[in-house]
């Protein structure tokens, strides 16, 4: 059984949304969180949401498939779906429209899957339940679709469970899941954000040439300007809930008229400094490591990090970064080699190392969906390292964890929030602040600013920089973002398949020539081009054609 045909033509509108007004809960008090809204979606249209944390980007998105979180509610407006007007529908109306005829691919894939189900049986679901195709036949999609979004081993990819993958791929399955109804609309929540530069290309190559062969409407919300560039027709830029402007992609990003817009246009620049910095509080030599005795993961890694001075580590994913942060923090026992710790080995499993030092080393992780606590409020979270590490109790503690809420931009508001009542980026300074708390000499940073929008990543980088200068204290700065290295790092480390293939200062590795793997990853960045993507595609395909073409 094959998806029913769109009765509708291109061109036509689709989704029409006027008048939209969301209000969300805090305290037995109703606040507005998108404040009147209006939007026109057309069949096979891409529609970029941009703007900065708690801009609304996420809540327009689910309301227009009529969707609201826990605690909120849409109080005013239409969102008129092919004639159904989804603000006042039914329940069961919705849920019968949710997959068949819109999809949802949300920010954080690993929060989102069943960790007890195989990923081809969480994807065969949806198709079935909603009697779109048999069991047989999904799977069958199923491989299809883990094909062309250039997930490896698609055969057999499916079998596996959430656990067994990486970030990347999880978001890749997550997008074909999405896509197994062949849906007449998919919102796009940041569908990329945790995927390394040159995964990030083949996944929007992917996206692209799905949403264009199904011809899918799709509104696609990012805080990367670049990467909204390269899927959108029409971009419209929200602030604080209200539309600042909206203009086609090509006319935005040549001649944005609002200041605010201009501001998120501006290109990052921090200026640090690169010296290597005197003694070295960490030193890994000729490490080793692997999960159990068939996969061996890093290969003869060294690298120091200087005290007060940062060190950043980039590749792709599978290139074994998250994979060195576990074994410096004790996760991850290596294999061979050592880790050295103010001149003191580190004793290899986290359960041998004494409380002191698991205070003086600690860790802002990627993914904060699965890193908080979903039952913890804030003050908790933010409070439980401050009792046990420092002793704090009472107003001592409730001083303390104000005080840090105030360093990432937050305000005692919060105090009493759960994790599902934050945004993405408000989740990470939860995450940042609660490393912050214990007052460390070294935190492993892995992917900090990734969910973050420009301006709110900027602000986070500073803080770090800030709390460098004052404290004295190093990062080892994981990441796939070349622009934040650019803005951060004193030493640049640069990894590929479980090896480091170069290493120095910032300035020295990012100029050229580069090593060939240092070159790809600085080609992948996304320029402010809507015709960026498809002229790489188009130079990289002709490169591996005359690569492969007959010597005469």
């Amino acid at each position: 059984m094959t998806p029913k045909p769109r009765t509708g033509s291109a061109g036509d509108i689709l989704l029409e949304v006027r008048g939209l007004r969301v209000e969300g809960q805090s305290d037995d008090v109703w606040h507005e969180i998108v404040k009147g809204v209006n939007l026109t979606l057309r069949r096979g249209e891409v529609l970029g949401l941009i703007g900065e944390s708690g801009a609304g980007k996420s809540t327009i998105g689910l309301a227009a498939m009529g969707y609201t979180k826990p605690g909120c509610r849409i109080s005013a407006g239409t969102v008129m779906f092919d004639g159904t007007d989804l603000a006042k529908a039914s329940e069961e109306a919705k849920r019968k429209l949710w997959g068949p005829r819109l999809s949802y691919v949300a920010q954080s894939a690993a929060a989102s899957f069943n960790p007890a189900h195989r990923l081809i049986e969480q994807y065969a679901e949806i198709p079935v339940s909603h009697g779109v195709m048999g069991e047989g036949e999904a799977k069958k999609q199923a491989v299809d679709l883990f094909r062309r979004l250039r997930l490896p081993d698609p055969e057999h990819i499916g079998a596996r469970y959430p656990h067994q993958v990486s970030g990347g791929q999880l978001q890749r399955a997550m997008t074909a899941m999405a896509m197994s109804c062949h849906p007449d609309l998919i919102v796009f929540d940041e569908p990329t954000t945790a995927l390394d530069v040159t995964t990030q290309i083949e996944v929007l190559a992917a996206i692209k040439d799905v949403v264009r062969q199904l011809h899918t409407a799709a509104i696609y919300i990012s805080h990367d300007l670049a990467v909204v560039a390269q899927m959108a027709d029409r971009i419209m830029v929200l602030r604080y809930g209200e539309l600042v402007e909206e203009a086609p992609t090509a006319q935005m990003l040549s001649n944005p008229q609002q200041a605010y817009t201009k501001s998120l246009w501006a290109v990052r620049s921090l200026h640090k400094k690169e010296d290597p910095g005197g003694d070295k509080i960490l030193q890994i030599k000729n490490v080793d490591a692997g999960y159990g005795n068939a996969i061996k993961v890093l290969h003869d890694v060294s690298v120091e990090i200087p005290r007060g001075r940062t060190v950043a580590v980039v590749g792709e994913s599978g290139s074994g970064k998250s994979t060195l942060a576990r074994v410096i923090t004790g996760l991850l026992p290596p294999l061979k080699g050592t880790v050295t710790f103010n001149g003191q080995p580190l004793p290899p499993a986290l359960k041998s190392r004494p409380k002191e030092l698991l205070r003086r080393l600690t860790m802002i992780y990627q993914m904060p969906d699965t890193a908080l606590n979903p039952r913890r409020r804030v003050r908790d979270i933010i409070g439980r390292p401050l009792t046990h590490h420092l002793g704090l109790r009472g107003a001592a503690r409730d001083k303390r964890v104000v005080d840090l809420l105030e360093m990432i931009e937050l305000d005692r508001r919060f105090l009493d929030r759960l994790p599902s009542e934050l945004s993405g980026g408000q989740k990470q300074r939860v995450c940042i602040a609660r490393a912050l708390a214990v007052e460390p000499d070294l935190i492993i940073c892995d992917e900090v600013t990734s969910a973050l929008d420009q301006i709110v990543a900027e602000g986070i980088l500073k803080l770090l920089l800030r709390l460098q200068k004052e404290l004295d204290v190093s990062y080892l700065y994981i990441t796939h973002d070349l622009a934040t290295v650019k803005a951060i790092a004193d030493w640049v480390v640069v990894m590929h398949q479980g090896r480091v293939v170069q290493q120095g200062p910032k300035e020295q590795v990012l100029r050229p020539p580069h090593h060939p793997y240092t070159e790809l990853l600085l080609s992948s960045v996304p320029e402010m081009d809507p015709k960026w993507l498809d002229g790489l595609l188009a130079r990289r395909a002709a490169a591996a054609s005359a690569k492969m073409a007959p010597v005469a």
